[in-house]
């Protein structure tokens, strides 16, 4: 953590895990991305390095944020994707220009058309927002089983019933929650 921001909550699937950067939508929200830079670090964490980001492209990057959650929330809860968001989606989609390189490791990497193209990034991020709610991986969209938080993610369980977002945070505080209120039972 960095200065007093809040750390990341780093995931395994880049669009939910960006949609992550705004928690506790339903109680105290936790912003992990206040500002151009803190956007850039996250960017950084996800191979999708940019040398800064000006206010306007941390608003674009917000703005694509919410209509990922709102579109992933919709596909959760099998219901029409929202038009609005689908239209923010496309659009980041279509105006970045990255292209996936393969490493000498055998991995995927993002090459951003400049290292200063935060709208490439976000046309990245985009894409793979599109793939999961189009239903193209394999996985199920669910929504987090805290009442405070109710995030969108993706879960890849080999059963698919996954409870929380973050078994670190939702989960270890549900359960928390749980013992503490047999233990005043008792």
């Amino acid at each position: 953590m960095s200065a007093g921001l809040p750390d990341f909550r780093l995931g395994s699937v880049l669009a939910t895990s960006f949609t992550g950067t705004l928690s506790e939508r339903h109680g105290d929200a936790v912003e992990r991305i206040p500002t151009p830079q803190r956007l850039v670090d996250w960017l950084a964490v996800y191979g999708l390095a940019v040398d800064s980001c000006t206010p306007a492209q941390l608003e674009l990057a917000r703005e694509l944020r919410e209509s990922i959650h709102a579109a992933a929330t919709a596909a959760a809860l099998q219901e029409a994707l929202p038009g609005s968001a689908v239209q923010v989606i496309n659009d980041r989609s279509v105006q970045g220009r990255a292209a996936a390189v393969l490493t000498p490791e055998g991995e995927r990497r993002w090459r951003l058309s400049s290292a200063s193209r935060v709208e490439d990034a976000l046309g990245v991020i985009a894409a793979d927002a599109i793939s999961i709610i189009a239903g193209e991986r394999d996985g199920k969209l669910a929504l987090c089983a805290s009442p405070t938080c109710l995030a969108a993610f993706f879960d890849t369980s080999q059963s698919r019933t996954r409870k929380w977002c973050d078994m670190n945070t939702c989960g270890n505080r549900q359960k928390k929650a749980r013992f503490h209120a047999r233990q005043a039972a008792r």
